[in-house]
């Protein structure tokens, strides 16, 4: 254990001394709060069933089954309940208010989704978008229920 740690020690002084970023994965952007059925997240082209506490990213696909309901809250407080036989993606996501990087997408393809605004709706309004395959909904600091049926 001892050789591992000075190891891992060597190759931090290393990245710090020599300016190299460190890798970055993709962006946090919340987390499942409660899921109950079948629930999953897609990630990179794989699907895995989640349950509460899973870490949400950007480029995520939350999706539900036939009994599925999942609920998530993201990094700036907005939340999320999904219904039955529901897919919804976080096509973008920025909450660096500090930076003024304020900035969230997400795309519902189908199912019933409910959406209360968090801090991103009510610093920048115009920042944020849901989008469904007929509509996209400008989100002014609010709370919606939308539904998208596929033809």
């Amino acid at each position: 254990m001892g050789n591992r740690f000075c190891i891992a020690l060597a190759v931090f002084a290393v990245t710090l001394a020599t300016g190299l970023p460190a890798a970055a994965g993709p962006a946090l952007v919340g987390s499942v709060k409660t899921a109950e059925g079948a629930c999953f997240v897609v990630r990179g082209g794989t699907q895995f069933p989640v349950s509460a506490g899973e870490r949400l990213f950007l480029s995520d696909t939350l999706r539900t089954g036939g009994d599925g309901r999942l609920g998530a809250i993201l990094r700036d407080d907005t939340t999320l309940s999904l219904g039955p036989d529901t897919e919804l993606r976080v096509e973008c996501f920025a909450f660096e208010p500090a930076r003024g990087e304020l900035e969230m997408v997400l795309r519902m393809l189908k199912g019933m989704a409910s959406y209360i605004s968090g801090q991103i709706a009510k610093l920048a309004p115009d920042a944020v978008r849901f989008e469904t395959p007929v509509a996209t909904v400008g989100v002014r600091g609010t709370r919606f229920l939308a539904r998208v049926t596929p033809e």
